[in-house]
């Protein structure tokens, strides 16, 4: 594994730097997000400006790795280890695969489980739409589509701009919430609209 040509890619959607483990609550967010997105990477013992640094207790690195994973991560994750000394200092590789048990939560500070998926470099919280396609992926009965004048005036306004979010969705056709949300899962899920989510807005396009 060459660790500095890694490193070169940066901190990615599949790829985070992290120079030392000092909260499970922070790193079971992250390792969450790679599994309920396509999986990802740890290096332990990078800073965040790619600078090797080094792991110096490398069993206390994987034990907080363990108990992130196992107790404030749920359903549990079964990270994967490598040990590779780069210029001889040594770097913790832990590999989080894609789950297939979609979503996971992750224990946050204030006690309550929350779901997290990524977004670029950064873990964010996900969205009650984004957790309902979570939950809805597992499902093999597949979705079907209710064709009516509220989904052709969605598309038909997608034709005519380039993205809508939830609230301008409500607005234009005059729904509720919950009702507006079912009508996206279904359709992000028909693989009719796209989902994007940032950190300061979640909004929808034609795919």
């Amino acid at each position: 594994m060459n660790i500095k040509r890694l490193i070169l890619d940066g901190e990615t959607v599949t790829q985070d730097f992290k120079k030392t483990i000092t909260s499970c609550e922070k790193i079971a967010k992250t390792m969450v997000s790679f599994a309920n997105n396509k999986g990802g990477r740890l290096l332990i013992g990078i800073a965040d400006d790619g600078s090797i640094k080094g792991v110096k207790d490398e069993e206390e690195e994987r034990y907080m790795i363990t108990k992130a994973a196992h107790f404030f991560a749920k359903p549990a994750l079964e990270p994967s280890f490598e040990e590779v000394y780069v210029d001889d200092k040594l770097v913790v590789v832990v590999e989080i695969p894609e789950s297939d048990i979609k979503p996971h939560y992750a224990l946050s500070d204030d006690g309550k489980w929350w779901v997290y998926v990524r977004v670029k470099d950064k873990s964010v919280l996900a969205s009650k739409i984004v957790v309902d396609v979570l939950k809805r992926s597992n499902d093999d009965k597949g979705v079907l589509i209710e064709y009516s004048s509220k989904e052709k005036a969605l598309l038909e306004y997608l034709e005519l701009h380039d993205r809508i979010t939830v609230k301008e969705y409500c607005e234009l056709l005059n729904l509720s919430r919950r009702r507006a949300q079912r009508i996206m899962v279904n359709l992000v899920l028909s693989g009719v609209v796209r989902v994007h989510t940032n950190e300061k807005e979640e909004f929808y396009t034609a795919a």
